[in-house]
């Protein structure tokens, strides 16, 4: 385990990379928040070495402090509907308002799927053009993963497909977009693991390597109990494509309103 350790703080040090789109770097569990019970999260992402200049109207991201909310409302065992702020302050201090996506997703129970656990989200919503060139987005994403932990071993795959509808990328179609996590239990509510994003590009036909997004992150997930757990990672990149180095950090807390 000291060896493990050691691999993930090495590639936090040593690889250089960016987080897709710097506001909600996260891979997602098939699990969905419990019925009356809503679920507020906040993403806080840095970006430490990014892009330094104006690129097509959209902002540099060096400096850049990109703060979301998520707000997910569980209603029942298959369905759960979340809704996102996208804030971003800018390294002179203006804070200012993004934009915001709303994310039905569909479940199906465990009892139904075993050892494996299965959903799938749809994500929609608007950005402003100086964050990012593609206004208006939809993303498909099917989530697989194990809820119950194998041996204290966690894995999740998230492979996502974006359709832009207005801007740049409405020509492109549908791209893909893998994401996958693993981690292993260190302590009783601590386990470290890496995850991994990507932007490959439209499926008919991938990006060459230097224009695709590639990133991992070595992460800390930490359980403080039903209401609340703590999420922390070092995002580094494997392609010029993307910001240099991120650190994220995902805060979230339960509210019940059942009985």
């Amino acid at each position: 385990m000291r060896c493990f350790i050691g691999v993930l703080v090495f590639l936090g040090a040593s690889l250089a990379a960016l987080a897709q789109g710097n506001y909600e770097v996260q891979v997602y569990g098939s699990d969905l928040v419990a019925p009356n019970v809503t679920m507020v999260e906040l993403h806080s992402n840095f970006t430490l070495e990014g892009a330094k200049t104006t690129v097509d109207g959209v902002l540099a991201t060096h400096h850049a402090e990109h703060e979301t909310v998520e707000i997910t409302h569980g209603f029942d065992e298959w369905f759960e509907t979340g809704f996102y702020i996208f804030t971003s302050i800018q390294p002179g201090g203006h804070w200012y308002y993004v934009g915001s996506h709303i994310r039905p997703r569909l479940s199906v129970p465990k009892r139904y799927t075993g050892r494996v656990g299965f959903s799938i989200s749809n994500e929609i919503g608007w950005q402003r053009p100086n964050s990012s060139a593609d206004t208006w987005t939809w993303e498909i994403r099917p989530i697989i993963d194990t809820p119950d932990k194998i041996h204290g071993w966690y894995f999740a795959f998230n492979p996502a497909f974006d359709k832009s509808f207005r801007g740049p990328s409405r020509s492109r179609g549908y791209e893909f977009s893998p994401n996958f996590k693993f981690s292993y239990d260190i302590a009783k509510k601590v386990a470290v693991g890496a995850e991994y994003y990507g932007e490959c590009g439209p499926v008919t036909g991938f990006d060459p390597l230097r224009r695709q997004q590639q990133q991992i992150l070595p992460a800390v997930d930490v359980d403080f109990g039903d209401r609340r757990e703590f999420n922390f990672g070092v995002g580094v990149g494997m392609t010029g494509a993307t910001d240099h180095l991120l650190i994220k950090a995902i805060l979230g807390y339960r509210f019940n309103f059942g009985k």
